[in-house]
């Protein structure tokens, strides 16, 4: 009986602080959680990114870079350009630093201690903005995604990469998973929506049905007041 009180207290205790290390990874605690996302996130990215052109001189921002493996995938691609990274969590911040301090010494990437709700970019600065498993946590999506729109240049893109979503085969065990981290949790339609909502054209939406992913994307209209 005892045994199973100190069981159920340290559980109790402990799903809390995993869930909030998913959302918020801490500078010690979260490097491990950002090594695996870096990980289990790989090949998600690789196949999101394939349904977007880049170019090698294009300005990028990666919004919730996490570990950091985005950014250099992104960076080896856009050889020419410049990188930009943000995240609000200091540890992540601090864990891409690591990983990326070749290129940021090179000056090709910068990554920025800042939240989505407000980026520290002039308009139209970037040609492209990547989302990688992050928009779940937008503290307010509809506005969120205005902000990402604003520092988009006319013609940028944007694209959301993710491996959660209502209606996805692993929708019956994802659903209470996203409940307990208070994360939404969208369909395909309602990913759809939110890009129209906010003046995004061109919108498509790619699934791939036997992994449970998704992605989406949507361009700034070549003549989008900034």
């Amino acid at each position: 009986m005892i045994r199973q009180l100190i069981t159920l207290g340290a559980t109790v205790i402990l799903v809390p602080y995993v869930l909030s290390q998913v959302r918020k990874p801490t500078r010690w605690v979260g490097r491990f959680f950002l090594w695996t996302m870096n990980q289990s996130h790989s090949s998600l990215t690789d196949w999101g990114l394939e349904h977007v052109q880049i170019e090698k001189e294009f300005a990028i921002l990666d919004v919730g870079c996490g570990g950091g493996r985005t950014i250099e995938k992104l960076a080896l691609v856009a050889s020419e350009g410049r990188v930009f990274g943000v995240d609000y969590s200091l540890g992540s911040v601090e864990a891409s630093r690591a990983r990326n301090a070749r290129l940021i010494e090179a000056g090709r990437v910068e990554i920025r201690h800042a939240s989505v709700s407000s980026l520290p970019f002039p308009d139209a600065t970037f040609d492209l903005v990547t989302a990688v498993e992050t928009h779940y946590y937008w503290p307010d999506l509809p506005r969120d995604i205005l902000e990402v729109v604003r520092v988009l240049r006319p013609g940028g893109v944007l694209i959301v990469i993710a491996e959660s979503y209502k209606g996805s085969k692993n929708d019956l065990v994802q659903r209470p998973a996203m409940a307990l981290l208070r994360a939404v949790h969208m369909s395909v339609d309602e990913h759809r929506q939110w890009f129209q909502n906010a003046g995004l054209g061109d919108v498509q939406v790619f699934e791939e049905r036997d992994q449970g992913w998704i992605c989406v994307i949507g361009r700034k209209p070549p003549t989008a007041a900034t």
